[in-house]
């Protein structure tokens, strides 16, 4: 997949475009994708998606804009994965954010990306002050000579299909509904760093996950199975699917409350049956059920026992699946 940062100035090859901020890539996003590639194949052209980093709202307001389902990394893996062959990363600055509606899409649009056909959501807005829509485009589809469409609603079972949907149910901890909305587990990924090493002198070693944004999406404990790249190499600029090896264990996503009075949110995975350094590796945490809420204990001693009940209730969930693993038909790796 090609990566372009930056306004484009001047296209060096016709796309079929689509436009917007795709957090967490869940299924409503993978209609469009599907749409998007199905098109670039009819017209003989790169299949191109256009972000924003970062998102409009975190920039106006930085303090009152959702927390992010995915981080950059994991959004660009999700559209490489959708089958998308280019990615433009708009800056969303203040140039960017008065460049008028009808320049954008003359400017931007036309001549920077040479786009030949759009897909855009039922409500998606552009330009200074969202000045513009579907149906500007559309009035400047034919001098432009671009086809334009828009993707209307995408509902699973009577719901909305939405990234704020997908927040909510990780709020609430009901995963079985996250899967249904994103059409996978939810996971976060990240480089394995030092931590305190608390875990390891309790008896429970666990591998502490660089997290990129300080609001994760969802707390608590959890049953998870990991994927742990085979080197640890960061994934190359093309994003071809590493090598994976895949285990499965106890996370804790939170603020250790029992450890640190006003601690960061920490991702932390203890995996069985393993015991190998793998700092600077990359992992992929899958958050398959949760156990319970993150709670403040009267001391390590009872922090510990609590650990060793939350390992049983993980390893009893994973005895109550089918013997395949619920990523992948991989052999567990053992340490």
């Amino acid at each position: 997949m090609r990566i372009s940062h930056g306004t484009p100035v001047q296209a060096d090859a016709p796309v079929a475009l689509t436009i917007g901020n795709f957090d967490g890539v869940h299924l409503g996003h993978q209609a469009m994708l599907a749409r998007l590639k199905k098109a670039a194949d009819r017209l003989g052209v790169e299949s191109c998606v256009m972000i924003f980093e970062p998102h409009p709202r975190e920039f106006f307001a930085p303090d009152k804009a959702p927390t992010r389902l995915t981080s950059l990394r994991e959004k660009l893996e999700l559209l490489a994965a959708a089958g998308v062959e280019r990615v433009q990363i708009c800056r969303f600055d203040f140039d960017f954010a008065r460049i008028p509606a009808e320049d954008f899409i003359v400017r931007i649009l036309q001549h920077g990306l040479a786009a030949r056909w759009i897909l855009v959501g039922d409500d998606f807005r552009f330009g200074a002050r969202r000045a513009g829509d579907y149906e500007m485009l559309k009035a400047f589809s034919a001098e432009c000579g671009f086809e334009v469409e828009d993707m209307p609603g995408f509902t699973v079972n009577g719901l909305r299909v939405s990234s704020t949907a997908v927040r909510e149910a990780l709020a609430a901890g009901d995963l079985d509904l996250v899967k249904r909305l994103l059409g996978r587990f939810y996971s976060i990924s990240g480089r394995v760093v030092d931590g305190d090493k608390l875990g390891k002198k309790i008896g429970f070693p666990t591998a502490n996950i660089q997290l990129k944004h300080n609001r994760p999406p969802l707390a608590g404990i959890f049953a998870v199975e990991v994927e742990m790249e085979a080197s640890g190499n960061e994934t190359p600029p093309s994003l071809e699917v590493p090598s994976l090896d895949t285990l499965r264990g106890v996370a804790s996503l939170g603020v250790r409350p029992t450890v640190h009075e006003h601690g960061k949110p920490v991702l932390e995975v203890h995996l069985f049956d393993f015991d190998q350094e793998i700092y600077g590796r990359h992992l992929r945490v899958h958050f398959l059920h949760k156990l319970r809420d993150e709670e403040k204990y009267s001391g390590l001693e009872a922090l510990t026992r609590q650990i060793g009940r939350d390992v049983d209730n993980a390893k009893n969930y994973f005895s109550s699946l089918s013997a395949a693993p619920a990523l992948s038909e991989k052999k567990l790796v053992q340490g």
